[in-house]
């Protein structure tokens, strides 16, 4: 059982190869044999038509999970699926035991179409502060690391994505309509003024990778679900970047944010989003 922050540090010193070993392994055996190979009894919809489920979320969440709690003895799993199976399940992430933070495919219904922009999210947590994360995108070989106080990495490479450019349009990708209530759509209209050029959003995770790398600004979220948030925040922020509510917040994974929320490459440009989605 993990006693202390101390001896979660030493795991992710001595075991974060071991962590993104299973995420690849994950991917390899259970995500990517079925890309572009699914049959119509492999995809499922959850609440509708634009929230899939395909057997490869299943399976390799199921892998993950197994795989994940024989590293981190006394550590427990929060999985996107087995939310939804088990809806309170979700209060693991409050608890004081080391937490998983799982999505299996983030954008599914990329995966589904084809589209090579989806990717695997990981996160490691503990009383609601994250310490680590991985975002692999098994179609393009692409694996995003961070430790908390360690720095975010792409393929081994330091991640540090600076400020926009100055009188250049800020770039932001927000909640896709597919999957935004009326009131959503309201919260978001702040972005549609002069200086930003906002777009639809596809895979979270590859979002927030965008961040890091510098190629997108900053993002505006209007759902807080941990699995799909989690190893990009902690990526943005160890790039350099920040995160903040629409009340000026930073986000936090336990939950009762307010909402919509935004990442961005640094803190002016957070600080100007949430400005923006604070505007009605």
């Amino acid at each position: 059982m993990i006693g202390d922050k101390e001896t979660i540090d030493e795991f992710l010193a001595h075991h974060s190869a071991a962590v993104e070993e299973a995420v690849r392994k994950a991917a390899a055996a259970e995500i990517m044999p079925r890309f572009c190979r699914l049959a119509a009894h492999e995809v499922d919809q959850k609440t509708g038509p634009h929230d899939l489920v395909t057997d490869a979320d299943r399976n390799a969440e199921r892998y993950l999970t197994e795989a994940l709690g024989a590293l981190l003895p006394g550590s427990v799993v929060v999985g996107e699926e087995a939310v939804h199976a088990d809806p309170i399940s979700y209060e693991a992430i409050q608890a004081d035991a080391p937490v998983w933070i799982v999505d299996p495919v983030d954008g599914t219904r990329q995966f589904v179409h084809g589209d090579t922009g989806f990717c695997t999210l990981v996160a490691l947590a503990r009383r609601g502060v994250l310490l680590a994360s991985w975002t692999y995108a098994p179609a393009r070989d692409q694996m995003a690391t961070a430790v908390r106080g360690q720095g975010a990495f792409l393929d081994g490479e330091r991640l540090i994505p600076g400020a926009p450019e100055p009188g250049r349009e800020l770039r932001v990708a927000h909640s896709h309509p597919d999957y935004t209530t009326e009131e959503q759509k309201q919260d978001l209209l702040g972005l549609w003024t002069e200086g930003v050029a906002p777009r639809a959003c596809g895979s979270a995770g590859l979002e927030y990778l965008a961040i890091a790398r510098g190629e997108l600004d900053a993002t505006a979220f209007s759902w807080e679900a941990a699995w799909d948030h989690a190893a990009g925040l902690l990526l943005v922020e160890e790039a350099g970047g920040a995160h903040l509510t629409r009340s000026g917040e930073p986000f936090r994974i336990t939950g009762h944010n307010t909402l919509p929320f935004t990442a961005a490459r640094d803190a002016a440009t957070a600080r100007r989003v949430a400005e923006l989605l604070g505007a009605r």
